[in-house]
């Protein structure tokens, strides 16, 4: 952010004021974690705060302080409209373009509120009127962390700040181990460690807690779902509706699954599609240069990073699935490319 822009926006903090923080459809920990976050810092401020979601997120986030405050738009629509209108200033986190939070777009597009986006993803719309924007940021919650030091509010974050922002560091960075993750990083989390965040603590909430229900549905997944086309170095896994209902799926469940085809020597590519409602969700992952950023763009309505991305369709599933078996031959110099 410019120096006159951060002088403009320290100005609005100044006094309290009705503001909304919003994230993108199926908030994940990034999502999640920089809204709480930032909420904790808010109301710090004297701020009137509502984080408000397009749909609900996944429970082993639910622990994180002021989740239960947390306002779900398809759930309660009226609601959450009447506070979207009356919003004086609403920080978009964790998405770029509008379409990222479904029916909540044309409410914000229309509102007079100041927007503000802060923001990891390449490819930014222009709707707000500041922007918090670098993706050599691993998170949008690391993006939240150096705001709140560059507005020189750093010793504001409290144990509640800094478990929500490692929360979501931790999760988009795949728990330190993607190449988004950098020098600055790891200066961040050590920061947020010392603000009291329990590093082992937090771990082991967001990923100890499946039900028996969803181990099962990973391994269904994997024995008999995962499909190895091996000749361009891809993989993908898909499940319908039915076989989530089989296995009792909770929101969550399947977070993380389309990694561990990745984990299999020599892929470069993965692709998870899920059937729900009628429309069929994608995650899209890549080891070195594969851009699934572009292919989400260019084929599934999409976006996301280079190494990782996500798209939908309206099609059937099955079809869906033959829509992806043709175009992997298309990238089939760069997926077998040794470099």
């Amino acid at each position: 952010m410019k120096p006159a822009e951060l002088k403009k926006l320290k100005s609005i903090l100044q006094k309290p004021k009705k503001m909304v923080i919003i994230t993108h459809w199926s908030p994940d920990g990034d999502a999640i974690g920089s809204s709480l976050g930032f909420y904790n810092y808010l109301i710090q401020k004297k701020h009137s705060v509502t984080v408000i979601t397009p749909n609900d997120s996944p429970a082993f986030l639910d622990w994180m302080a002021g989740s239960k405050r947390i306002v779900d738009f398809s759930k309660d629509t009226a609601k959450s409209t009447k506070i979207l209108n009356a919003a004086e200033v609403i920080w978009c986190l964790d998405f770029n373009s509008l379409k990222r939070i479904d029916k909540m777009g044309p409410l914000v597009e229309a509102s007079e509120a100041i927007k503000v986006m802060i923001d990891h993803h390449p490819q930014p719309d222009d709707f707000a009127d500041f922007n918090h924007h670098s993706v050599k940021a691993c998170s949008t919650c690391e993006l939240i962390y150096s705001l709140i030091e560059m507005l020189g509010d750093k010793k504001k974050i409290d144990k509640k700040i800094a478990e929500c922002l490692y929360t979501g560091i931790m999760t988009d960075t795949g728990s330190f181990r993607y190449s988004s993750t950098t020098a600055d990083t790891h200066r961040t989390v050590a920061a947020l460690i010392d603000a009291g965040a329990d590093n082992g603590e937090i771990h082991s909430r967001v990923y100890n807690d499946s039900s028996e229900d969803r181990l099962k549905l990973i391994g269904y997944s994997l024995s008999q779902k995962m499909v190895v086309l091996k000749e361009y170095n891809t993989g993908y896994i898909s499940l319908t509706q039915d076989e989530q209902t089989r296995f009792n799926y909770k929101k969550g469940d399947t977070e993380g699954l389309v990694n561990y085809i990745l984990s299999i020597r020599g892929m470069k590519f993965a692709a998870f599609m899920t059937e729900r409602d009628g429309i069929v969700k994608m995650s899209f992952r890549s080891n070195g240069k594969f851009d699934v950023n572009a292919f989400a763009r260019t084929h599934f309505g999409g976006g996301g990073h280079v190494n990782a991305a996500g798209g939908f369709s309206n099609d059937p599933i099955a079809e869906v699935i033959r829509t992806f078996q043709t175009l992997v031959p298309e990238y089939s110099k760069q997926l077998t490319n040794p470099k």
